[in-house]
């Protein structure tokens, strides 16, 4: 089984984590474009024409799934990723964990890019599954830039930020970009939680990589030999993960279980 996952940068990393551990078997394809992100100020049609090239790539290497491990690419191009490339080629997208953080009543806020917040697609999933539930949305002013850069100062400074912008009784926090979940131990340790049970957040890579399987009519196996390979692309050529990406726990254990290889 060959799963294949797109982002502009290492926010991919980790939806890329979780399907290595429930299939440590898996050959993985990752298809990054350094050359252009970030991908969300770009304009829907530059970025859809951006993440088509990047998908384009991942799939010369015949992929069974490609998990589009960005939210900002999933609500701008999605249709057209899907359009393209089922239904020989399944395509999943990332989408905020909302439903299942509003299942746990609240109040909640949803931390996201600032071009994310407050838009008609994030305002579209709270309605439709947040209702009744009292909801913040928080802006999180260079937090992406900051964890794909691996700069621990601004990381910390816009996880400051954004817990300052959190009201006090908020008990569920929604992790709405994927670079996020790289650091949601600083998150958690930012945001104070009102009750004696501890914060929770909710990422979106766990409930991904689930879904691909599902899509691919397989079980997880996280007892499977771990004889994955891991294949890295930087906008189209071959090579190898940002040094950036080992700092993370998600990037070690890509590099732990089996040492990267470039394409062939």
């Amino acid at each position: 089984m060959k799963i294949a996952l797109m982002d502009s940068g290492i926010g991919l990393l980790a939806a890329t984590a979780a399907v290595r551990r429930l299939r440590p078997d898996a050959d993985l394809v990752l298809s990054l474009d350094p050359e252009g992100m970030p991908w969300g100020p770009r304009t829907p049609a530059d970025l859809t024409r951006r993440a088509l090239a990047v998908a384009e790539a991942a799939a010369v290497h015949r992929p069974d799934a490609l998990i589009v491990g960005c939210n900002t690419a999933t609500v701008h191009a999605l249709t057209a990723l899907r359009a393209r490339h089922e239904p020989d080629l399944p395509v999943v997208g990332t989408v905020p964990a909302i439903k299942p953080a509003a299942a746990g009543g609240g109040p909640l806020a949803i931390w996201a890019t600032p071009a994310t917040t407050g838009s008609p697609y994030q305002s579209d999933l709270i309605k439709r599954f947040a209702a009744g539930v009292t909801v913040t949305e928080v802006p999180c002013w260079g937090l992406a830039e900051a964890v794909e850069r691996a700069d621990d100062t601004a990381i910390d400074e816009a996880v400051a930020a954004a817990a300052a912008l959190t009201p006090d009784d908020v008990t569920t926090v929604v992790l709405g970009c994927t670079h996020y979940e790289l650091v949601a131990d600083r998150i958690r340790a930012a945001v104070p939680s009102p009750g004696p049970q501890p914060l929770a957040l909710h990422g979106s890579a766990g409930a991904v990589a689930a879904q691909a399987l599902r899509r691919l009519g397989e079980q997880p196996a996280p007892d499977a030999p771990a004889t994955g390979t891991l294949t890295v692309l930087l906008s189209g050529r071959p090579g190898a993960l940002p040094e950036a990406a080992l700092t993370y726990p998600e990037g070690g254990l890509l590099q732990a279980a089996v040492p990267a290889r470039t394409a062939q």
